[in-house]
């Protein structure tokens, strides 16, 4: 339960652990973001590391000008692009083998297979905007053998578009004094929203399951 309490710190108060890890770290700050974007996306055993509400926390130091938004946003991108194809590969080499690991949730596996089946190779674009999803789709790519060009197309778009959509927001929206003054229900908004298609989907597929029973007279 104790990671799990430090997870919750670390989502909730992760302006005020920033500006620590930047007073502390200085430049190396770059460094550490990008690593911790790097595994966000890139390693299907660490989902649970902030994604969305690190950008957008990074984007709002920067408009502080404790960091500066150019390197913030190129280095982002490159993190979220090169750990999710780091993650195709990965899959990628285990293949089938992937679904008997027990280091790797099969329900996680399950949801993002009907993820796929649903929307495709958009599946690699949209997943970005969803956590846990977002880590499992290049995964589950590689493991499926979708072809490395047409998961690269969408690997590059996705990465642009969800990086540069987060750090700019919080880039020109982050210090404005209400959201400033409640950074934490900010940050909590942007997770519940980031998990709400995921948990609709969910609610979806169950209802459909629940449909198709068969009637007990």
């Amino acid at each position: 339960m104790a990671w799990f309490n430090f997870a919750l710190d670390l989502f909730l108060h992760l302006d005020k652990h920033l500006a620590e890890i930047i007073a502390t770290y200085g430049t190396w700050t770059y460094g550490l973001l990008f690593l911790v974007i790097f595994m966000e996306t890139g390693f299907v055993v660490t989902p649970f590391l902030p994604g969305d509400s690190l950008l957008f926390a990074a984007g709002t130091f920067a408009a502080l000008g404790s960091l500066n938004i150019s390197y913030v946003a190129g280095l982002l991108m490159a993190a979220a692009i090169l750990g999710d194809t780091a993650n195709y590969w990965i899959g990628h080499h285990l293949g089938e083998r992937a679904y008997h690991s027990r280091w790797i949730k099969k329900e996680y596996l399950d949801r993002t297979h009907a993820f796929f089946e649903k929307h495709g190779g958009k599946t690699i674009f949209l997943a970005r905007f969803v956590p846990i999803v977002r880590t499992f789709a290049p995964f589950v790519a590689g493991v499926g053998r979708m072809s490395y060009g047409y998961f690269l197309s969408y690997n590059v778009f996705g990465g642009i578009v969800w990086v540069s959509l987060f750090t700019f927001a919080g880039y020109f929206f982050g210090n404005i004094p209400v959201i400033k003054h409640n950074f934490s229900f900010v940050i909590l908004a942007i997770i519940l929203i980031s998990v709400l298609p995921m948990v609709i989907e969910v609610w979806r597929n169950r209802r459909e399951q629940r449909k198709d029973m068969p009637e007990v007279a």
